[in-house]
């Protein structure tokens, strides 16, 4: 899967999609090695890598599927992020 090309509202959708099947879902067993991979498809990086294993184990404890990890998710990675990349911008001026 390729979700590279996704513009970030459509990656939004898809992160709402999937929390919302890890809340219907009755088969975490199943779900859990499934969303642990989705995840780090979604996200590159450092990021998705500690997102799919937070999810991979999210999924498999009881009572933890109320936790939106996709959606909380894809926040660190295009709003958090976003404001953390504006601060380290410097303005330089010319003379």
């Amino acid at each position: 899967m390729n979700f590279e090309n996704l513009g970030k509202y459509k990656m939004l959708a898809l992160s709402i999609l999937f929390d919302i099947i890890s809340f219907i879902t009755f088969i975490d067993i199943i779900w859990a090695p499934i969303s642990a991979y989705l995840m780090t498809k979604m996200y590159k990086g450092k990021t998705g890598k500690v997102a799919g294993v937070f999810s991979f184990i999210e999924e498999l404890v009881p009572g933890m599927d109320i936790i939106p990890t996709f959606t909380i998710t894809w926040f660190i990675t295009h709003v958090f992020n976003n404001v953390t990349e504006k601060e380290k911008i410097i303005e330089v001026e010319q003379i």
